[in-house]
C-alpha cells in the first residue's frame, strides 16, 4: 500500500468512523491567532501558502459548487490579492492552493472554500486544510483534518522522515489555542512532492 493510498484510512473512512467530534469550518479561524503564537513564541513565520485538499466527485452539483468557489476566489483576488490555483496531484487528490502574504486573508479564503463545499452537501469529500510555516529552512504545517475535527502538526525532515520533537513542541504550545488531535495515530504525514509542498 502506497503512502497516499492510506490517506483514506488516516484522514478518510476510518477517521470518519472513529471521529472524535464533528468538523466545524469555524475551527479554521483558530489559525487567525495561532499564527501569532507560531511567530512570537516559536519563531515560525507563515510562508504565505495554504491549501484545501479534497476528493473529487463526478457530479453536476459538485462541479457547480467548485465553479462557485473558483468564481468567488477569482473576484476576491482583486480585493485581497489572494491567488488561488486548482490542481490535481499525482495521486488523484484535488487541491485549492492559496497564496497571500496576509495570513488572515489566507484563513478567510480557506474557510470560504470549505464552507461552500459543505453547504453544497460535499463536506464528506473534504480531507484536510494545510497552513505552512518556516523557520531557518524547516517547514512546518498545521493540518486540519475534516474527518477528525481537529488540528495536528506535521514537520517533514527529508525523505520519509519527520521531526517528531518539533511536532510535539508545536502541539504543546498551541494546545488550548487550537483544537488539537489527542490521538497521535491520526497525525498523518502528508509528504511533500520532492522539495515542494504536499500539493506539489
Amino acid at each position: 500500500m502506497g503512502v497516499f493510498d492510506t490517506i483514506r484510512q488516516a484522514l478518510g473512512l476510518s477517521a470518519e468512523t472513529d471521529a472524535a467530534r464533528e468538523a466545524d469550518p469555524e475551527d479554521l479561524f483558530g489559525m487567525s491567532t495561532a499564527y501569532l503564537t507560531m511567530e512570537a513564541d516559536l519563531g515560525f513565520e507563515p510562508t504565505g501558502d495554504a491549501a484545501l485538499c479534497f476528493a473529487n466527485v463526478d457530479s453536476t452539483a459538485f462541479r457547480d459548487a467548485r465553479r462557485e468557489v473558483e468564481a468567488v476566489l477569482e473576484l476576491g483576488e482583486e480585493e485581497t490579492g489572494t491567488t488561488a490555483s486548482f490542481i490535481e496531484d499525482s495521486h488523484g487528490y484535488h487541491w485549492i492552493v492559496l497564496r497571500d502574504r496576509d495570513f488572515e486573508d489566507l484563513v478567510t479564503s480557506v474557510h470560504f472554500a470549505a464552507e461552500t463545499l459543505i453547504e453544497a452537501g460535499f463536506g464528506s469529500r473534504l480531507l484536510a486544510a494545510l497552513f505552512a510555516f518556516e523557520r531557518e529552512g524547516t517547514t512546518a504545517y498545521w493540518i486540519y483534518s475534516f474527518r477528525r475535527g481537529a488540528y495536528y502538526p506535521f514537520v517533514p525532515a527529508g525523505g520519509r522522515e519527520r521531526d517528531e520533537r518539533v511536532e510535539f513542541k508545536l502541539e504543546s504550545n498551541l494546545d488550548g489555542e487550537l483544537n488539537t488531535e489527542d490521538d497521535t495515530a491520526y497525525w498523518y504525514p502528508m509528504w511533500p512532492e520532492g522539495d515542494a509542498h504536499p500539493w506539489g
